[in-house]
């Protein structure tokens, strides 16, 4: 009887140790994925805030570009215009 009860109470001690390392790793690798995560999040967030960047600065190209375009339109038309002008007669 006595041997029964010393085995049943080292099965409890070993059952209760497993239990306290399995509960320390899981803590532990819940964790350093929170970590792994946070880090994840921040270099997406900064990769998302250059793409915005360069999103915005695309997008003041394109606002300019039709601007520019008209401006050469323009002074195509003057320097015929002055060729023109100055066309030796023949």
């Amino acid at each position: 009887m006595t041997e029964a009860l010393i085995s049943a109470g080292a099965a409890v001690v070993v059952g209760l140790l497993s239990l306290v390392g399995v509960m320390i790793t899981n803590s532990r690798a819940n964790s350093k994925m929170q970590n792994d995560i946070k880090t994840a999040q921040a270099v997406t967030d900064e990769r998302i805030s250059e793409l915005t960047r360069e999103v915005r600065m695309h997008n003041e190209f394109a606002r300019r570009i039709p601007v520019i375009e008209e401006q050469i339109r323009v002074a195509n038309h003057r320097v015929a215009d002055l060729e023109e002008l100055h066309k030796p007669n023949n």
